[in-house]
């Protein structure tokens, strides 16, 4: 571990951040995070992506008008694709579901505690507490390429927040609900919301933030060949 450049000890301390202290993050800040993670690779330099900034008053709006369209209907899914693939396959469904099953564990919310998971989900819906929340949108006529670019430049954005010392977590949750988030940030019809984000300064004193996912090892993966 000791001869790790930098870069890569950056890579391995990220991780999905679920708890944040309410220590304000100024406006300067995130947009030093942004003016480096716009040099992201991206195909045709079409720089495809869209961010919305929620801080204050604004973020609050985001999450009442969330919160009132899942208690007017809990169950509804506003987005045309679904997080996952439909009836998951190995590996994929395995890794999925020991992932859950760690945090559940790390946090204490045993399997039949139903209320209490849900409720953890939830919290999705309230950036898990951290003081900004960040959409990111791209023109909803772009095709799957560009969404890879928007991808990339995502985690470009997380890696300059670690860097500085910020925590982050990107929340495919919010697609099942970015026709409500549209309509409160005021986008353009031709905008279309693909996910969230957390950011702020992480509680480290909060079990959840304890947890690191399994990465399968380079040999699951990859084929090397001509070597």
């Amino acid at each position: 571990m000791s001869d790790m450049t930098d870069f890569q000890r950056l890579m391995r301390a990220r991780i999905s951040t679920r708890a944040f202290l309410d220590t304000p993050v100024g406006e300067d800040e995130i947009r030093d995070l942004l003016d480096t993670a716009r040099w992201s690779a991206s195909g045709g330099n079409l720089q495809p992506w869209n961010v919305h900034v929620v801080a204050g008053e604004a973020r609050q709006a985001v999450i009442d008008a969330v919160r009132a369209r899942l208690d007017e209907a809990p169950f509804e899914d506003e987005s045309e694709f679904g997080a996952y693939p439909p009836k998951l396959w190995e590996p994929y469904r395995t890794r999925r579901f020991e992932l859950g099953e760690q945090m559940y564990d790390t946090i204490g919310i045993p399997r039949e505690d139903k209320a209490a998971r849900l409720n953890h989900l939830l919290d999705n819906f309230r950036f898990f507490g951290a003081p900004v929340g960040i959409f990111f949108s791209l023109d909803k006529e772009m095709n799957p390429n560009q969404w890879g670019h928007l991808g990339m430049f995502i985690m470009s954005f997380m890696l300059a927040a670690e860097d500085k010392g910020l925590g982050t977590c990107a929340q495919e949750a919010w697609m099942t609900r970015h026709k409500t988030i549209e309509k409160t940030l005021g986008l353009p019809e031709d905008q279309r919301i693909w996910c969230g984000l957390a950011l702020g300064h992480a509680d480290k004193n909060a079990k959840v933030n304890t947890l690191r996912s399994e990465r399968a090892a380079v040999e699951e993966f990859a084929v090397f060949k001509g070597f």
